[in-house]
């Protein structure tokens, strides 16, 4: 695999930086991107993405569209995403034309569940015990090995609790299996573990190294809820967790930020997933740390010096899910509090429709 760094030049500012998909995280790289002085360009098929409300340039087009792409790869110095289920072949167009960041094999690998959990333990770095399953018979024997409660998800396109059913004892497998549409499939077991933690870090094509510290999330119906920082957890659990997403970036040869999401476990943590993008569990650190995830992962992208990580006190985000977003004038009315709204047209249950940041020094 060709190193992200070999021969790599920084990007200068107003040059322009190329992002895949056009919601609420390409926009506050948009705008991260506009204070250090460069211009961005979005590629997205939603004609009403909020991220084209504050970018230079947008292309309306299908991620399919290879002509569309290669004239999108001819206008933009970078490119990055800031979601993972960019089709394979899109990234292969864009990587063929452009400098893309993170590299294809990292969101490869995010986007397999199962190709991700076998990534992280030959690191060995723990995870909740998995199989794959591609067949009932496969889930049965699955649940025979690992037992239930367990958890059946598919192994591409799930997220905020979609493309998952939980096995309870005495549940029928064939009822979970047929409920994921027979898609390739994954069945974790339950792990016990204390509390939900992330790590946002980034890292240059230099291979620099920047971790936040960890985060505690609280996930409601699926769907992050609250992030909280600092997680209280011991120096040496912190570090663990730290290691283990550098490990993760240093294998990957990664360039940009990295969510690693992980479970607090009996003895350490267990990764849960990976995230190769900037993540919601750190929207925290806009007004909560020396420098945002989004500021950092353009500075990392552009081969730019990466940033300080300090925390600037106690920190909550809370999402604004759905009608949430109606509370926008009592947020503004509150002192300190820092609203954040994403601009999309429609507030549906279940849809990320902005957050709020509160910071006690």
């Amino acid at each position: 695999m060709a190193k992200s760094g070999a021969g790599h030049r920084p990007i200068a500012p107003g040059a322009t930086l190329g992002i895949l998909g056009g919601g609420q995280l390409g926009r506050m790289m948009a705008v991260a991107a506009a204070a250090l002085g460069l211009k961005t360009h979005i590629f997205c098929p939603d004609a009403d993405c909020p991220a084209f409300d504050v970018a230079a340039a947008r292309t309306v087009a299908a991620y399919e569209d290879e002509d569309a792409l290669s004239a999108f790869a001819a206008a933009v110095d970078v490119c990055t995403y800031e979601f993972e289920n960019v089709p394979g072949r899109t990234a292969e167009i864009l990587a063929d034309r452009v400098t893309l960041r993170p590299n294809a094999q990292a969101l490869a690998t995010a986007q397999d569940r199962l190709i991700e959990k076998q990534f992280v333990t030959g690191l060995g770095i723990a995870t909740a015990p998995f199989r794959a399953v591609d067949s009932e018979h496969d889930l049965a024997a699955a649940l025979e090995e690992l037992g239930a409660p367990a958890i059946l998800k598919t192994r591409r396109f799930g997220y905020d609790g979609k493309g998952q059913v939980r096995i309870q004892p005495g549940d029928r497998p064939g009822e979970a299996y047929a409920h994921l549409g027979g898609a390739p499939a994954i069945l974790e077991g339950l792990v016990r573990y204390s509390q939900e933690i992330s790590v946002l870090a980034a890292r240059g094509p230099d291979g620099a190294f920047a971790a936040y510290e960890p985060c505690h999330n609280e996930h409601r119906d699926g769907i992050l809820a609250v992030t909280r920082v600092p997680a209280d957890v011991p120096a040496a659990l912190e570090q663990q967790a730290v290691e283990a997403a550098r490990a993760i970036a240093d294998a990957l040869d990664y360039v940009g930020v990295i969510a690693v999401e992980m479970f607090v476990v009996e003895g350490g943590v267990a990764v849960n997933e990976i995230a190769p993008r900037v993540h919601n569990s750190g929207h925290w650190t806009i007004e909560g740390a020396e420098t945002s995830q989004f500021e950092q992962h353009v500075r990392a992208v552009c081969g730019w010096p990466l940033g300080a990580t300090g925390r600037r006190g106690r920190v909550e985000m809370r999402n604004l899910i759905g009608s949430e977003i109606d509370t926008w004038p009592a947020v503004l009315a509150e002192p300190g509090a820092h609203l954040h709204h994403y601009g999309k047209l429609r507030a549906r249950p279940g849809r990320k429709m902005g957050h709020v940041t509160r910071v006690w020094t």
